[in-house]
């Protein structure tokens, strides 16, 4: 088979460490009976190893050449797609089982895929990706952190997330220019009944002025709605905890 040269355009680095391998897929640990969906395997760094703990795998592979090879294994399903196109709400319908979803996802585009695995968040057990660990800090970070911002309230509002394992540049061929992490997202059990586009304006004007407290970009936006309840705006966004901007949001709702 020929060799593939990674595509630039599609973001890819492919994993070559073995040992560093073998620990993801022990994070992961898949189980007889899961529905395991993999994005973006690639060259099947991850595939393979996961394979031999868990059959059959879902894959999702927008390059035409890797998702020819995959499609040689008889225990494969192929999805050649953008993954910004999967409906996950409507492949946990047709596996008839919530899903486990696991990847490398590609750095460009990490942050959209994030946002587009939210909708379908009820129909998840849970998820391991490999992102930027920047990226990662930002998705875990806590109030009061300067990473702490607008990624951070949307994904914590219902995700338990957590940073579980460091990659460095050397696992990867061609070696990225920034340090990679794992992050484990699991979705929490009794998230509250909210609107999250409404959380989304909300959260988006918050941070809009970071810098700045609230009272210069939320407390407009408030005021626009006729908010009249009591929200300290005399603080920044960042120093804000999520279940605060939570019940802002169920409030303005009421």
């Amino acid at each position: 088979m020929s060799q593939h040269i990674p595509r630039k355009r599609f973001g890819q680095h492919f994993l070559t460490d073995k040992a560093l391998i073998e620990a993801i897929v022990d994070l992961i640990d898949p189980r007889a009976g899961e529905t395991l969906v993999e994005i973006g395997p690639g060259l099947g760094a991850m595939t393979l190893p996961l394979l031999k703990r868990h059959q059959p795998l879902t894959v999702i592979e927008l390059d035409r050449d890797l998702a020819a090879r995959l499609r040689q294994r008889d225990d494969v399903e192929v999805i050649e797609s953008d993954v910004l196109k999967v409906d996950f709400k409507a492949l946990a319908a047709a596996k008839g089982a919530k899903l486990r979803v696991v990847g490398n996802l590609p750095y460009n585009i990490s942050t959209p895929i994030l946002f587009h695995l939210l909708d379908a968040v009820d129909d998840v057990v849970d998820q391991h990706f490999m992102l930027q660990k920047e990226v990662v800090a930002r998705m875990a970070a806590a109030p009061g952190n300067k990473d702490f911002g607008r990624l951070s309230v949307m994904l914590q509002w219902r995700y338990d997330i957590e940073s579980v394992l460091d990659v460095p540049p050397q696992a990867f061929d061609p070696p990225p220019r920034v340090d990679s992490a794992i992050v484990r997202m699991v979705p929490l059990t009794t998230p509250p009944a909210l609107d999250a586009k409404l959380l989304g304006a909300l959260v988006t004007s918050a941070f809009s002025q970071r810098r700045k407290l609230l009272r210069h970009s939320l407390g407009r936006w408030l005021a626009e709605r006729n908010y009249a309840g009591h929200f300290d705006l005399q603080r920044r966004a960042e120093e804000v905890p999520v279940a605060e901007f939570v019940a802002l949001a169920l409030e303005v709702k009421g």
